[in-house]
């Protein structure tokens, strides 16, 4: 009883953890330099203090990786045409790139909590500068498709970037932290299409794809210099990760959900981007490539949205902001349907674009705010299982849009783009909320 006695008084005295560490995440997260062995650092040491800079750095690298998914979107019928591919094939090069792109979410990002993360993503830029140096050497259909797919594959690095500046935010402004990373990655989706759409028409499109090689491997040497090492600490084998994943979406009910929600939302947004090129550059608009990048340019505005959701998501209104994305997104596919006048209808076109971006961008923040509270070594699994559903969420949009573009013109396009969101409000309105 004694020595039960003793043993109990140095329980009592040893020091507790700081409430700060207990909130951090258990992974090993070491200064640029620092040696990569897990053991050198305590486990619940705290993280390194998280800057504006290198916030700044996060969101900078995330929109310039994922605009390599979209400058070809504006150029396909550019693209196809060089490349002597049949008319209808044009759409394959953006399917082939989501599709290549959610095959990389399945199986690389997961590496994100095996592996040493800096590595990880400077590897990756590394590589898909070599896949995007490829492109305009392609000298068939073929070989254009191969390596454009490859650079979906590889562009996964920014869903590496994402959980790690989760990582390295303090809980209670996580949120925050992520909302301003995301506003990086979307104003690289909506910059994209009118970069290559202007670089198009003053030079050649390949010239787009030169010049993003070159800033990738910028990037990396960038990267590397300035990224803190994060070592996981989970020691499960690379098959066992691909496994697990099976097992976190059947039984984690609010990925499942969050998942659902966006891929109906992604799917309109990809829909409209998708038609409105094919639908402004013919009669009566008939706009050039460099007036619809200049079109496209209006969705850049949507970019607001990361920062505010962020906000929001920290106070906890995500169940009220998530609804108010939809009923954004459906609004602005219905308004398009009250006006004929071209330019009039341009104009409120533009507008719906600008509703439709910022919906888009809203629901996923909130989406990644309430997974990345979550268990912090399932989060990049977990992240990498909401982007893959969500992009073929995408890739179904887009290839639905043509085809209903085709078939009924703008009205039945705009029938499937509000229908998506639609299924997704109602889906919303039947979650339990605490």
């Amino acid at each position: 009883m004694l020595g039960l006695t003793g043993f109990g008084q140095k329980l009592r005295k040893k020091p507790a953890l700081p409430a700060s560490a207990s909130m951090q995440d258990t992974h090993t997260l070491m200064p640029p330099h620092a040696p990569t062995t897990p053991a050198q650092t305590p486990e619940h040491e705290a993280h390194p203090m998280i800057t504006r800079p290198l916030v700044l750095l996060i969101a900078t690298a995330c929109g310039l990786i994922v605009a390599n998914l979209y400058y070809a979107q504006p150029l396909s019928g550019l693209i196809s045409a060089s490349l002597h591919m049949q008319p209808g094939q044009s759409g394959l090069i953006v399917t082939v790139t989501q599709i290549g792109y959610c095959a990389g979410l399945l199986l690389l990002v997961p590496l994100a909590d095996l592996l040493e993360n800096r590595s990880l993503i400077v590897w990756m830029t590394r590589l898909v500068a070599l896949a995007i140096f490829a492109l305009p050497f392609a000298g068939s259909p073929a070989l254009f498709l191969f390596a454009i797919s490859l650079v979906g594959v590889l562009s996964v690095a920014v869903q590496m970037l994402v959980p790690f500046a989760a990582h390295l935010a303090p809980v209670a402004i996580r949120g925050q932290i992520v909302g301003n990373v995301m506003s990086g990655l979307m104003l690289g989706i909506m910059l994209a299409r009118p970069v290559a759409s202007l670089v198009a028409q003053v030079a050649s499109w390949r010239v787009i794809f030169l010049l993003s090689a070159a800033l990738m491997l910028v990037l990396s040497v960038v990267l590397g210099k300035m990224l803190p090492r994060r070592m996981p600490t989970t020691r499960q084998s690379y098959g066992a990760l691909l496994g697990s994943m099976v097992h976190l979406l059947a039984t984690t009910p609010v990925l499942q959900r969050r998942a659902f929600y966006h891929a109906c939302m992604f799917g309109a947004f990809s829909l409209f981007w998708t038609v409105t090129p094919l639908l402004l550059t013919h009669a009566p608009y008939a706009l050039s490539q460099g007036e619809i990048a200049l079109f496209a340019l209006v969705g850049v505005t949507g970019a607001i949205a990361a920062p505010i959701a962020g906000r929001v998501a920290d106070k906890g209104w995500i169940w009220p902001a998530t609804l108010a994305a939809m009923t954004l997104s459906i609004a602005a596919f219905f308004m398009t349907w009250l006006v004929s006048a071209p330019m009039l209808f341009v104009i409120v076109l533009a507008v719906a674009g600008i509703m439709i971006d910022f919906g888009n961008t809203a629901n996923l923040v909130l989406g990644q705010r309430v997974l990345f509270v979550l268990a912090p070594e399932h989060r990049g699994r977990i992240n990498a299982l909401y982007m893959a559903i969500f992009f073929l969420g995408g890739a179904i949009g887009s290839g639905v849009g043509g085809w209903a573009y085709e078939h009924g013109g703008w009205h039945l396009a705009a029938c499937f783009g509000a229908g998506m969101p639609a299924l997704a409000l109602l889906a919303c309105l039947t979650e339990k909320r605490p």
